[in-house]
C-alpha cells in the first residue's frame, strides 16, 4: 500500500470542509476523485500533500517521493520567464530536464527558449508533467489533468499518463469531472461531496444512487465497456 488515509477530517473554522473520509491506494495503482465543484477534491490534495491541518491520519509508504501537476499555470505573456529556467528551479540537470520533456514527448529542444506565456495549453500540461517528474517521483499527483486543454490534446495526456506508468512505475492519483476517464484509466475511484460516497471499482461502485447522492437527483448514469 503507497497511502492508507484514515478518518480525515478537515475544518476551516466552524465548517468541515472533509468529513471523516477513508480510502487507501495500491502502489501501481490509478486512484481518481471525482465529485462536484466544493466537494473537498482539492483540499484533499494539499492535505494528503501536507499543506493543511488536519484530523485523522494520512500514511504514505516510507521514503515516497511525490510529484503534483496542478489544474493551472496562469503565466503572464509578458513574464520573462523561458521553460528551461522554470525547470531549473527544480533541476539543474539540463541532461535530466531534456530527459523528461523528451519522456513527456516534447522532443524539439527548441522549447526551452520558449517563454512559458507563448506555450499552448497542452504544451504548458507537458511541461508542468516534465517539471512534476524532475526528482522521480513513485506517485504523481494530477489536478484536472486536461483542464484547458482541447479533446485531441486531452485524449494525448491521459495516453501519456498511462505510458509514463507503464514505463516509470508510478503510482497515480488524479481529480476528474468526466466518468467516461476514470472508467477508462482508473483502477480505483473515490467519489466525494464532503464526505466518501463511494470507494472502489469505478465499475461496481458508481450508479444512479452513488452519483444522486454526489451531484442530486436528477443526474443521468452510463456505463463505459471496452469494446
Amino acid at each position: 500500500m503507497i497511502l492508507e488515509v484514515n478518518n480525515l477530517t478537515v475544518k476551516f473554522g466552524n465548517q468541515k470542509v472533509l468529513d471523516n473520509v477513508s480510502f487507501s491506494v495500491e502502489r501501481d495503482g490509478t486512484l481518481a476523485i471525482i465529485g462536484p465543484n466544493g466537494a473537498g477534491k482539492t483540499v484533499l490534495f494539499r492535505t494528503i500533500l501536507g499543506l493543511i491541518p488536519y484530523e485523522g491520519e494520512v500514511k504514505w509508504a516510507p521514503n515516497i517521493k511525490i510529484g503534483y501537476v496542478p489544474q493551472k499555470l496562469f503565466v503572464p505573456k509578458d513574464l520573462p520567464l523561458t521553460v528551461l529556467e522554470f525547470l531549473k528551479l527544480k533541476e539543474n540537470n539540463i541532461l535530466n530536464i531534456e530527459k523528461v520533456l523528451n519522456s513527456v514527448g516534447i522532443k524539439k529542444t527548441g522549447i526551452l527558449k520558449t517563454r512559458l506565456g507563448d506555450l499552448s495549453g497542452g504544451e504548458m500540461q507537458r511541461v508542468l508533467i516534465a517539471n512534476a517528474l524532475l526528482g522521480n517521483p513513485q506517485v504523481l499527483l494530477f489536478d484536472e489533468p486536461t483542464s484547458g486543454v482541447d479533446i485531441a490534446g486531452e485524449e494525448t495526456i491521459y495516453g501519456l499518463i498511462e505510458r509514463l506508468k507503464k514505463e516509470i512505475d508510478l503510482t497515480i492519483i488524479f481529480i476528474s469531472h468526466e466518468l467516461d476517464i476514470v472508467y477508462r484509466h482508473a483502477t480505483d475511484v473515490l467519489c466525494l461531496n464532503k464526505e466518501k460516497i463511494c470507494f472502489g471499482v469505478p465499475r461496481e461502485v458508481i450508479d444512479k444512487e452513488t452519483l444522486s447522492k454526489m451531484y442530486g437527483e436528477d443526474v443521468k448514469v452510463y456505463k463505459h465497456y471496452e469494446h
